[in-house]
């Protein structure tokens, strides 16, 4: 019997083989077209692969110089150089404030008698201007001064510059008053600027300016608007140190040029005690309260935490990093606290000119009789005991 499927699968086999053609010539010129579009696309490809290699080799290259320079090594990790404080990368640039070498002339005008009270200042010194006292800063370094300023106000600032003073007085009082050669007609040659000469100054000031001179006046004046804080003795608690410009009511541990700033300080009204606080890392400046002053503050270096503890026993507290600013009421009581690798440092100013009061928690809760104690916490007497008594005065 015949196998029929085999039989058309043949025929099939045949037909086809008989029915088989060569391309065309037009046919193959098509071809040859795309083998060349494959060629460019693929040298193409390298081209740009050698570029991206290229590319990614210079910048590993610059990214070690790099890592070498800052003492990181490749696998990201800080290697800090030997006794340096292994810290978070961001705080290392936190304290420029610090390290500010900025040098600014002084100028002070005392009302009473009119002397010129002139000195020179660098980082982490006090200048002091009382109130209604007409004063200037200039700064003679090469470098940029900055300046954190506290004014004893809580309301709107004003400020009166001298140039303004002089365009606000009618030209024949102020030629009647200051007397210059061609009278009010010279008064007349003067011309306002148009922008705040307060900070801004001419453009051709070096022709304007042929001699300037700093003069350095005599101690007995200088340290009645000037103090040495950074130079001042250092106030030690667990926890860190305060150093401090303030008035002393005795004087005690005071040299002869700090207790003329300390009475120049009480004797002007609405002035302020100044003072450095630095929380070592992860350390903690107790609660307390200040009897007699508001309390402001600036963060110039580290992170920490400042809590307030309300009238009503409700705990306020918030983080704080540098350029930070904290405001603490009178009579609030309120602490800080360090909580990174690097120490808390701040500048804290104070709304009084009188010696400060200050009163911390452990000197009240230690303080207090222990049967008071057992009485407001519920425990028995005898546990108190396992707080140490305060020292006797």
């Amino acid at each position: 019997m015949d196998n029929q499927a085999f039989e058309m699968h043949g025929e099939s086999i045949q037909s086809s083989s008989k029915g088989k053609e060569w391309p065309k010539k037009e046919e193959r010129k098509g071809s040859w077209s795309l083998m060349k579009v494959f060629l460019v696309c693929l040298l193409a490809c390298v081209i740009t692969t050698a570029i991206g290699v290229l590319v990614l080799s210079l910048v590993y290259v610059k990214n070690t110089a790099f890592m070498k320079d800052t003492g990181i090594k490749d696998n990201g990790a800080s290697s800090p150089k030997p006794d340096e404080k292994s810290v978070d990368m961001k705080f290392q640039f936190l304290n420029h404030l610090g390290k500010s070498k900025g040098t600014a002339w002084i100028g002070v005008i005392h009302a009473d008698d009119n002397v010129i009270t002139t000195y020179n200042v660098t980082a982490g010194q006090v200048i002091f201007f009382p109130r209604n006292t007409v004063h200037w800063i200039k700064n003679v370094g090469s470098e940029d001064c900055v300046f954190l300023l506290f004014f004893t106000t809580h309301e709107e600032l004003q400020t009166l510059d001298v140039d303004d003073a002089f365009f606000s007085t009618p030209e024949d009082i102020a030629a009647r008053a200051l007397k210059p050669q061609g009278g009010v007609n010279f008064i007349r040659t003067f011309k306002k600027q148009v922008e705040d000469q307060a900070i801004n100054l001419p453009p051709n000031l070096n022709e304007l300016v042929q001699n300037a001179t700093y003069v350095q006046s005599p101690d007995n004046l200088v340290w009645r608007y000037f103090y040495n804080l950074k130079g001042s003795a250092e106030y030690h608690f667990p926890g860190g140190i305060f150093q401090w410009a303030r008035y002393r009511i005795n004087g005690a541990g005071l040299n002869e040029t700090e207790k003329i700033f300390s009475e120049s300080l009480n004797k002007h009204e609405n002035t302020l005690t100044l003072a450095t606080l630095r929380i070592f890392s992860n350390e903690l400046g107790q609660p307390h309260f200040h009897f007699n002053a508001n309390e402001m503050g600036y963060v110039i270096s580290g992170c920490g935490q400042a809590g307030v503890i309300l009238s009503s026993g409700v705990t306020t507290s918030f983080n704080i990093g540098i350029g930070d600013v904290i405001f603490f009421p009178v009579g609030t009581q309120h602490y800080l606290k360090s909580i990174c690798d690097e120490d808390l440092f701040l500048i804290l100013a104070y709304s009084t000119g009188n010696q400060l009061e200050t009163l911390r928690m452990n000197d009240y809760f230690r303080g207090t009789a222990d049967h008071i104690l057992a009485q407001l916490f519920s425990k028995e007497q005898a546990e108190f005991n396992k707080f140490p008594r305060a020292a006797k005065k």
